[in-house]
């Protein structure tokens, strides 16, 4: 008896369960049991399928977003783009978050498509999704937001030397500055309790209307499915409006990995320090509004609006009970089922 694919199928599962993973990998029954999936290659993308798919979801979604700031940004003025002004406008940018938020869940469907460590965080905190994923998924997010920044600084680099001048890389507010391509910045009027509360609120919103999107009982979200299908399309208008309607003071960042990855990126390929210290530091900014914001749309949502068992909102003492007493909370979660079954 050949007990060799036994044996690695169990070492794929444990693999997989200490980074939190479901240890049944999310494979179409027809490709599981094909050869190639004992090559070496197949084994890793098996193991780390759902990394991968965030990497890629938030890689995309970066490239569409900074590439649209791009575009309107190093042609504007131009009167021989087709449109005589320029290739785009704000509403550009809007459109370009939207459709790269969208396309990036499409391709991360496999892991949930979080795309975002504060709404990773917050299925962690508020739907039970495993604490061990939450490493991983934000490593994943931040190299994928990382990485498409450098793919933008290439194929835009010739066009940045042409609006700055060759070598030259400034920060706003400086007139010609470019590396608001990359990352956010606020605009200098701003205080920093107004640059956080900027942030807190879109943070808020974005978090409110994914559970209610997500939300199966919730008849607004289209019944028991919850958005389904028209999730990643639903996540576009939601992205383009916080855009439309937020986005003046600190470009909405909203986000760690779209903001703080790029940033880095940004300041590897030349900006200096001023990407720290503009803003008089603004940078962490976007890192902690965004978790503090998502936890309290969170928080909002579960507290007056959901009724399902994943929430802590929905347990003795708001949840608190889980974190002082997690022994007693596991024996009646473990005797609840028990009932539940018999």
């Amino acid at each position: 008896m050949d007990t060799a694919a036994p044996s690695e199928e169990r070492k794929l599962s444990t693999l997989r369960s200490r980074f939190g993973l479901q240890p049944n990998v999310p494979l179409d029954e027809a490709h599981r049991d094909l050869d190639h999936q004992e090559l070496l290659w197949s084994r890793i993308r098996l193991a780390l399928r759902e990394p991968f798919a965030e990497f890629f979801g938030t890689f995309i979604m970066v490239l569409f977003g900074d590439g649209s700031v791009a575009q309107v940004l190093l042609s504007a003025g131009q009167k021989t783009s087709p449109g005589g002004n320029g290739s785009g406008e704000y509403q550009s940018i809007s459109w370009g978050w939207g459709i790269g938020v969208m396309l990036g869940i499409y391709v991360a469907g496999d892991s949930g498509g979080f795309l975002n460590p504060a709404i990773t965080f917050c299925f962690c905190l508020y739907r039970r999704l495993p604490w061990r994923r939450f490493p991983i998924y934000l490593l994943a997010q931040f190299l994928g937001g990382f990485c498409a920044a450098g793919i933008i600084y290439a194929n835009y680099v010739a066009a940045i030397n042409s609006f700055e001048g060759a070598g030259v890389r400034t920060v706003p507010p400086s007139p010609t500055a470019t590396a608001g391509i990359f990352c956010t910045y606020p605009q200098a009027f701003l205080t920093k309790t107004n640059q956080f509360f900027s942030e807190f609120i879109t943070a808020t919103l974005l978090m409110f209307v994914i559970f209610a999107l997500k939300d199966e009982s919730n008849q607004g979200a289209m019944g028991k499915t919850g958005a389904g299908q028209f999730f990643p399309l639903a996540l576009f208008f939601l992205i383009f409006g916080l855009g439309a309607c937020f986005g003046y003071q600190t470009g909405y960042a909203i986000n760690l990995a779209r903001d703080f990855g790029p940033r880095l990126m940004s300041y590897a390929v030349g900006y200096g320090h001023e990407v720290w210290s503009a803003g008089d530091y603004y940078f962490w900014v976007p890192i902690v509004a965004s978790f503090l914001g998502c936890t309290f749309g969170g928080f909002l949502y579960d507290a007056f609006i959901y009724t399902g068992p994943e929430s802590p909102i929905n347990t003795p003492w708001l949840g608190l009970k889980r974190i002082l007493r997690p022994g007693v909370s596991s024996s009646r979660r473990v005797k609840g089922s028990e009932k539940a079954n018999a």
